[in-house]
């Protein structure tokens, strides 16, 4: 893989806070800035999260200081009515909405039909928005784990588990024949790996039925593994072979602990890259592969990353490609790296951001993931923090 040299013109960068921070107002930028800077301290995290558990837990009135903060920060309501103003927001600067629906922990069929209709609206209202242009919805929310996972094993199904399975089955190409029918995007989101191969057989299905005319299924590639740039690469030939167009988001990887724990529990091969540089390598060649062969695959670059996005503005610099290309789009979570979002946009590139929504206690599991990974992730907390603080000191006004 080549990366761009030093004489490569960058057409895009990031360090602008006030296209960044443009939408707040000054109470909302230090309200920001308070929000980012406690969760730039472990300890304060692990103890905030375990107190909120047990609060909400012992039924004590804490959900009001769960809105007004952590929820309002990444999270745009709990219906799809309550996100209409983000919606609003993000659009009057360029920027689309990807309405996620974020219930988990729920495991029964009453459960996984009532999500399913759920994602059903946030294809309609997608459908009928210019400024949303994809919808997204994870396997799990739909089907239960476990009997993926024995799935993928090849273990012999019970006739009630074949029954499930065709629900799955059922429930999966409903979403993916509406939102052809609506000619709406639709991510289908990436999972452990004891679970992605059969994501994988299902999206690549539904690619087959409902991408004959352009890219409508995305299947979501988590680079962090070593095996998934092959699987990109391999998943581009079958559908070449069998005419339909590819739809793919890059990611790095959200179940880094949880994949290595397992994998030193069971003995078996780590699927993770050893180190995040190889991780970086496979995403910007993901890049690399994907523009290539634009005729064929529409990507999305889930990424917060500033050098891979940069890596991606400069390729199609130089292969001639418009920056407002359909088939190439930008996103980033809601609450997180607005001066890659904002400034992507300024600059005239497709940008979209992931809005979480959902009851306050269906959603707290993700809202804890987002503070745990702000403050693991290397400098990601501080690098939100640090950004803020320039903003603030960019208008002149304090903290307080």
């Amino acid at each position: 893989m080549a990366y761009p040299s030093p004489k490569d013109e960058i057409p895009v960068f990031f360090e602008d806070t006030s296209v960044a921070f443009a939408s707040k107002s000054d109470a909302q930028l230090r309200k920001t800035y308070w929000l980012f800077s406690l969760m730039n301290q472990a300890r304060v995290v692990n103890l905030g999260t375990f107190f909120i558990k047990l609060a909400l837990k012992l039924h004590l009135p804490i959900k009001n200081v769960i809105r007004l903060t952590i929820f309002e920060q990444f999270c745009g309501g709990e219906t799809i009515r309550d996100c209409d103003p983000t919606i609003s927001l993000l659009g009057r600067s360029g920027i689309g909405t990807i309405l996620d629906y974020s219930v988990e922990g729920e495991d029964d069929e009453a459960s996984f039909d009532a999500t399913t209709n759920e994602i059903l609206k946030t294809i309609d209202k997608a459908a009928s928005s210019e400024t949303i242009p994809f919808s997204v919805f994870k396997i799990t929310g739909v089907a239960s784990a476990d009997l993926l996972e024995k799935i993928q094993r090849n273990e012999e199904l019970t006739s009630e588990e074949e029954a499930a399975y065709a629900r799955i089955q059922e429930r999966v190409e409903t979403l993916c024949r509406h939102a052809h029918d609506k000619n709406v995007r639709i991510f289908v989101d990436a999972e452990e790996s004891w679970i992605q191969g059969i994501i994988d057989d299902l999206t690549y299905r539904m690619m087959q039925k409902f991408n004959r005319e352009k890219a409508i299924v995305y299947n979501t590639y988590q680079l962090y593994r070593h095996d998934t740039l092959e699987g990109l690469k391999s998943a581009y030939l079958a559908a070449r072979q069998k005419g339909y167009f590819l739809g793919g988001k890059l990611v790095r990887g959200a179940y880094m602990e949880k994949e290595r724990l397992r994998a030193r529990e069971n003995e078996y091969f780590n699927p993770i890259h050893v180190s995040k540089e190889a991780t970086d390598s496979d995403y910007n060649a993901a890049i690399d592969f994907s523009l290539d062969h634009i005729e064929h695959i529409s990507i999305c670059l889930g990424t917060h990353n500033e050098y891979s996005s940069q890596y991606c503005a400069a390729k199609m610099k130089k292969q001639g490609i418009s920056r407002n290309d359909d088939r190439i789009w930008f996103a980033q979570l809601l609450g997180m790296s607005d001066n890659i979002s904002f400034n992507l946009s300024k600059a005239g590139y497709n940008v979209a951001k992931y809005v979480p929504y959902g009851p306050i206690d269906a959603v707290l599991p993700y809202l804890i993931r987002r503070a745990e990974e702000n403050t693991s992730i290397a400098g990601q907390s501080s690098r939100e923090y640090l950004l803020v603080k320039s903003e603030l000191k960019r208008r002149g006004i304090g903290s307080l």
